[in-house]
């Protein structure tokens, strides 16, 4: 419905002007009383909010210089920490109100007093926000965290105990996740030693003209039964059908609504992978009926799909293991309890449900902000034992 979407769209823009706002106020109105350097600083601010749609309109498709990009981004992530410090200050000022009122004659407030305790409060939330903001983007672009997990998977050869599936997800190639990270990714998931590569989704903003290069990269990576993909939200926003003809140009199977077999013919299980799950309307979206259709449900079977909203459906055909991401652990805090709130235990980690794994992995990149905080980058090693 149209309706709920065009609320959803003025709420969000209300709460963004009023954040704006808020921060104009505590930071340039009452700190500073030049009206020349207010009108700076606030123009300022203005150009910082607007850079980012400005860089979208400037280059019109084309991918801006990274370096911009990264700097606009971050000058975002530093307001929204900068916002976070001043809430717990108005908070602590409202306390203080409290107090004041349950005397019997407050003393009167000093103008200059009220003004050093001003700047006191901008500066110390700027540094507060400065400072989170610069550990983020340090953790977002250092290398991500291997995460080791055992997974007994119903079903499973004993041929085939100790076989390792290294999971990438949410790499988000783009504007600023090029060359170095991509090969300081691909260095890290070949020392987990794979037997197979599970891509699970949001490899991509962007087009093939724009970042078809860099995606290349991906092709050093290594593993005896090859590198396997199945689409995310951000890959249909880039054009999925094309990015499918371009990924198998670079030796990636890419999985939509099918199942192939990993092994040998004495020993071997089902690798199932659809594509995202919020293209289930459109023309060859998601489908997991396709996907198993003549499938023995016997079989040892591991599903890769983007999100883990189809946990149930994947349940009902008795799926021993369900490989997702799309969440990012929440990326930063607090969307990481946003995330727990909206997605429960799937939203990253390890979980179960009737019987079917998940594993929902916090992803290698980021949106937004280059940052993580809170909920570090991974590469997943799973280990499957025979049960």
């Amino acid at each position: 419905m149209l309706w709920p979407r065009i609320l959803f769209g003025i709420l969000t823009l209300a709460v963004f002007a009023w954040a704006n706002y808020f921060l104009y106020r505590r930071t340039v109105a009452d700190t500073i009383r030049s009206p020349r350097v207010r009108l700076a600083m606030g123009t300022a601010l203005v150009l910082l909010l607007l850079a980012v749609p400005a860089l979208r309109l400037a280059w019109r498709g084309q991918m801006p210089p990274p370096g911009v990009v990264t700097v606009v981004l971050f000058g975002w992530g530093v307001l929204i920490y900068t916002l976070m410090a001043l809430l717990f200050v108005e908070l602590g000022k409202w306390l203080q109100r409290r107090r004041k009122k349950s005397q019997l004659s407050p003393a009167p407030e000093d103008p200059e007093r009220r003004l050093f305790l001003s700047r006191v409060a901008a500066s110390g939330a700027l540094a507060v926000g400065g400072g989170v903001a610069a550990f983020g983007t340090w953790r977002a672009f250092s290398p991500p965290e291997i995460t080791e997990l055992p997974i007994k998977l119903p079903g499973l050869p004993k041929a085939l105990d100790g076989f390792v599936i290294v999971q990438l997800s949410d790499i988000h190639v783009g504007a600023i996740i090029q060359e170095k990270f991509l090969d300081q990714l691909v260095a890290t998931a070949n020392s987990a030693k794979p037997d197979l590569l599970a891509i699970t989704g949001d490899l991509v903003d962007g087009t093939p003209d724009a970042i078809g290069r860099y995606v290349a990269r991906l092709r050093n990576l290594q593993s005896r039964f090859g590198t396997y993909f199945v689409s995310g939200n951000h890959d249909y926003y880039s054009g999925w059908e094309e990015w499918a003809r371009e990924l198998e140009g670079i030796d990636f199977e890419v999985l939509r609504n099918r199942t192939v077999s990993i092994g040998d013919p004495g020993a071997s299980f089902d690798l199932i992978g659809v594509d995202d799950y919020g293209a289930r309307w459109a023309p060859n979206g998601y489908d997991l009926e396709a996907a198993v259709k003549g499938r023995d449900p016997e079989r040892a079977s591991v599903l890769m799909a983007h999100q883990p909203s189809g946990l149930e459906l994947a349940a009902k055909k008795k799926i021993g293991l369900q490989l997702s991401g799309h969440t990012h652990g929440g990326q930063l805090f607090p969307g990481t309890l946003v995330g727990d709130v909206i997605w429960g235990r799937r939203n990253a980690g390890w979980s179960a449900l009737e019987g079917t794994q998940i594993y929902t992995s916090r992803g290698c990149g980021f949106v937004g902000p280059p940052m993580r905080v809170g909920a570090a980058p991974e590469v997943v090693k799973l280990i499957l034992v025979a049960s």
